[in-house]
């Protein structure tokens, strides 16, 4: 079948070959004909070192399609059922399963350090234990979410993780309060869809921040009340909270850098949301003084901060709703064989949100 594999980590574009195999069927597994896949930044975030993954690897998390095939001891799947790709399902027994923290359930983290595709020349491993970025995929059975016949395999995919994860950010962890001013650093799909949520939670005031005009041209269309460069965050900040600071900000890049700039954004006694993935040898640095003196509460955000099955029905139940628009930050579609022209539009911001369609 084809797929895309990254050969070395740092490798800056995809090789789309038609000699991979998915492998590693057996009991509690499910084989998945991909049908979309969202191109996120977490995947090019894999393929720099930014996030761990070994390599080769087929990139992808984000996917939906149908189940072709199920294992022994498999229920709730049959062949043909339509799912999205959870990269990270809660096993439902683990200490945070039980305290109701399901996204920091690390049972899914062990599909990880196994090859799930294979080539001529050896194992390739699928990021996130999944890999969307193929034709074929063998999950766990928990990674294969049952999704309504109306919900199309694009949105699915989207809600998959950028926009259960930025919607989560706003509505489980940080808890926007209505009429609270909130500002939104990084806008891309998983800040649009910070922006969406804190609009559903009644934020009077969304300051969307990023240096991509295009970007902030798109905040504005998705309930955002003004969009600046990174370098108007400041006059903003005078403005619209008086110095003060916002109630919310959202950092939703995965720098230290901007994750200071969005500490020091926040009012005294204001909500810092950590929501982009960053890498492991990048330090927020705080001084003791200020940590106790401003007393601004830091909540980093994993998948939504909450139970993510529950936070798909949400996602679908709103969308059916048309209080969030998923059809319109799908700004891109391309087949497999141009994924390297979509990673590059991702780079370079010409795109919100692409669909690979397999």
């Amino acid at each position: 079948m084809r797929a895309a594999v990254l050969h070395e980590t740092g490798q800056p574009k995809l090789d789309v070959l038609d000699d991979v195999e998915a492998v590693g069927f057996g009991p509690g597994k499910v084989r998945v004909r991909m049908r979309a896949t969202g191109l996120c930044h977490s995947d090019v975030s894999a393929m720099t070192g930014v996030l761990p993954q070994p390599a080769p690897f087929v990139p992808g998390h984000e996917g939906a399609g149908e189940v072709v095939e199920v294992g022994d001891g498999v229920t709730g799947l049959r062949p043909g059922d339509r799912i999205l790709v959870c990269w990270l399902p809660p096993c439902g027994t683990c200490p945070s399963c039980r305290r109701g923290q399901g996204q920091l359930c690390l049972a899914g983290f062990i599909n990880a350090g196994t090859p799930n595709f294979r080539r001529p020349g050896g194992d390739v491993f699928g990021f996130a234990g999944t890999g969307t970025f193929a034709e074929e995929a063998v999950i766990d059975a928990a990674c294969a979410v049952p999704i309504p016949d109306d919900v199309p395999f694009d949105i699915a995919a989207l809600i998959g993780c950028g926009v259960t994860t930025g919607l989560g950010a706003a509505i489980n962890t940080a808890e926007v309060a209505a009429g609270s001013s909130v500002a939104v650093i990084g806008c891309g799909g998983v800040g649009i869809s910070v922006i969406q949520g804190a609009g559903l939670k009644g934020a009077a005031r969304i300051v969307a921040v990023d240096p991509i005009a295009s970007r902030r041209e798109a905040a504005l269309r998705f309930g955002a009340t003004e969009a600046v460069a990174p370098e108007g965050l400041g006059d903003a900040r005078k403005r619209i909270t008086g110095g003060e600071g916002f109630d919310y900000v959202f950092e939703v890049v995965g720098k230290s850098a901007t994750a200071r700039t969005a500490y020091e954004a926040t009012r005294r006694g204001g909500t810092l949301c950590v929501v982009g993935a960053g890498s492991m040898d990048d330090f927020l640095r705080l001084n003791m003084f200020e940590l106790f003196f401003d007393e601004k509460r830091i909540l980093p955000s994993m998948y939504g901060g909450g139970d993510v099955l529950a936070s798909y029905e949400r996602a679908i139940a709103l969308w059916r709703a048309g209080r969030v628009d998923l059809e319109s930050m799908i700004t891109h579609r391309v087949p497999l064989a141009r994924i390297n022209d979509a990673l590059e539009q991702m780079r370079t911001g010409e795109a919100l949100r692409t669909c690979v369609e397999i």
